[in-house]
């Protein structure tokens, strides 16, 4: 019987699906992960009305070039260090949905941030982040849509008020990339980013008000759903 491989088009398909390759990789890691993180708060499954997809934004230039060997859901210990990050420890949950208010399993769910210095850990920023800060961690979602992030609080830099970067990556759905700000901010009203958001009722679904928690070692709480469209 012969043996069939795959064809070189297909192994660069599968070389370019960050996806597939986060399954490939990491998934007994992430798995080990969701259980030694519990969520802050129980996250609702159930499917409602027709919802609004959330904005799409750029994805800025400081996205890993390659995903680093340190990638896990935490971003404020990095792997063989002792010290844990500078700034303030947060806890960010919610869930990915789709427009029928569906919770999506198994998307692949990825934060990138600067430091509490206003630093990328990213070739293009010159370098000294802080050591101690991941910058990027990934999770996949769980079976009723939820993911969460132990990251910090973030900070502004040059002209960008504080954001963390998302992107999102599921079977069947058009990948989402996005910014959550934080409300209140008074750069919010400043930032050409999110001012490119021009309803204003799509511009609050990115933007997340933190309340005072002690959840996940963090000090802060705050929750992010997520609405893919397609």
């Amino acid at each position: 019987m012969p043996i069939h491989t795959p064809t070189a088009a297909r192994r660069r398909e599968d070389n370019d699906d960050p996806l597939r390759q986060w399954r490939r990789r990491d998934l007994l890691a992430a798995g080990a992960l969701a259980a030694a993180l519990m969520p802050w708060r129980a996250l609702a499954a159930t499917p409602g009305p027709a919802l609004p997809p959330t904005p799409a934004q750029t994805a800025g230039p400081f996205y890993p070039q390659t995903p680093p060997a340190d990638s896990d859901a935490d971003l404020t210990r990095a792997a063989g260090r002792s010290d844990t990050a500078r700034g303030v420890p947060v806890a960010i949950a919610g869930r990915i949905l789709d427009r029928s208010a569906v919770p999506v399993a198994g998307a692949l769910v990825e934060i990138w941030q600067c430091d509490a210095f206003g630093r990328y850990h990213h070739p293009l920023d010159g370098g000294g982040a802080d050591p101690g800060f991941q910058g990027y961690g990934r999770c996949l979602s769980a079976a009723d849509g939820s993911y969460q992030f132990r990251t910090i609080k973030p900070v502004a830099y040059g002209p960008r008020t504080p954001h963390i970067h998302f992107r999102i990556s599921a079977r069947g759905l058009p990948p989402l990339i996005t910014q959550m700000y934080i409300a209140g901010e008074p750069g919010n009203d400043r930032d050409f980013v999110l001012a490119a958001i021009r309803d204003p009722a799509a511009r609050d679904r990115v933007i997340v008000p933190l309340t005072a928690a002690s959840v996940a070692d963090a000090k802060l709480a705050g929750t992010f759903d997520i609405v893919l469209a397609g």
